[in-house]
């Protein structure tokens, strides 16, 4: 056996791993987990992360100690939710977010394993509805053609790329290449950022008529009217006010600082949509229409999800999988036939 340290010795490491693992999980997160890890995630992750931990992991583990938070612990708090009103989402996120806690305690040396590893969620009490409404072509024509640009571009951008709407933000001249854009930041209402995953980090494959539209905006000037009530003097202004390398793509059209997602969204998208007949529009619509685009095209499921720049292949065929492939309607069609020969 291992005889305790000396008076004023240092502690051998193993020691400090089981002392440390005695911190309570509230005491790490609020000590560790926040102010180190944290700051390494996107904003959004940051934001709607804290919002697990404050509501459900704290509430639930945040005084147990670390080496308390046994599999059987954990497992014990996910099957309780089989008869819990949240979302099969929901419970999947705080599942991912304990688990990401727990893994930066193993990365730091105040765990052995991770216990929520191998965590299983309670069966969902229906299937999954798998329908997420697209724009079909000639809707996205009439769409297109009645909002003003250069927000009629960026949409226009962002059905025929898939991009984000925090990446088609942070798009800047020089990564506009003559066949292809490539993604590495992101801007979300005052936020810049490295793109969602490693394999959202890409150069993807665009059509002509997208860089031509792009480079279009540079020869464009628009007409806003003035700010403020009663002001109805109207004024005119570039649409790119700078095309440097390093300027922006995508520019507010009074002072060319980064667009707002969600005024676009708010003030033309929306209204546009809503009297075409088209009230479930919105930036996830055109991203899921891309995606229904590249399969009525023929796309093999590999090949949209670079595209797509999904870091899993399950996540495209989410939404492939909504729609029945035309090879199923024909054998339906011909045991349609079948049966009236038959009879």
């Amino acid at each position: 056996m291992a005889k305790p340290p000396a008076s004023g010795s240092q502690s051998p490491a193993w020691l400090e791993q089981v002392s440390a693992g005695t911190h309570e999980l509230e005491h790490y997160v609020d000590k560790t987990y926040i102010p180190v890890v944290m700051p390494l995630m996107a904003k959004s992750t940051r934001d709607r992360s804290e919002g697990v931990i404050r509501n459900y992991l704290i509430p639930a583990f945040g005084e147990l100690c670390l080496r308390d938070l046994t599999p059987l612990t954990i497992q014990r708090y996910f099957s309780n939710m089989a008869t819990s009103p949240l979302a099969h989402e929901s419970r999947d996120k705080i599942r991912d977010v304990l688990s990401s806690v727990l893994t930066s305690a193993v990365t730091y040396g105040l765990l052995v394993k991770n216990p929520a590893e191998a965590v299983k969620l309670p069966a969902e009490r229906r299937g999954r509805r798998r329908d997420k409404p697209y724009l079909s072509p000639a809707h996205f024509d009439e769409l297109v053609c009645l909002i003003p640009e250069p927000y009629a571009s960026a949409v226009y951008t962002a059905i025929y790329t898939g991009l984000r709407v925090s990446e088609l933000a942070g798009l800047r001249w020089n990564d506009i290449h003559s066949d292809g854009i490539t993604i590495d930041e992101r801007y979300c209402r005052g936020d810049w950022g490295a793109p969602k995953s490693e394999a959202s980090n890409a150069t993807i494959a665009v059509n002509q008529c997208v860089i031509d539209r792009i480079h279009r905006l540079k020869l464009l000037t628009v007409e806003v009217k003035g700010g403020g009530p009663g002001n109805k003097a109207i004024r005119k202004y570039k649409v790119v006010k700078s095309c440097g390398p390093n300027d922006l793509v995508f520019q507010s059209a009074r002072d060319g600082k980064p667009i707002r997602d969600n005024n676009i969204l708010c003030r033309f998208i929306e209204p546009t949509a809503r009297t075409l007949g088209l009230p479930w529009v919105n930036w996830r619509c055109l991203r899921t229409s891309h995606a229904v685009w590249l399969k009525l095209a023929g796309a093999d499921v590999k090949d949209a999800q670079g595209q797509m720049r999904h870091s899993r292949a399950s996540t495209t065929l989410d939404i492939y999988q909504q729609f029945v492939p035309a090879s199923q309607q024909r054998v339906v069609a011909k045991l349609d036939a079948l049966s009236r020969m038959v009879n």
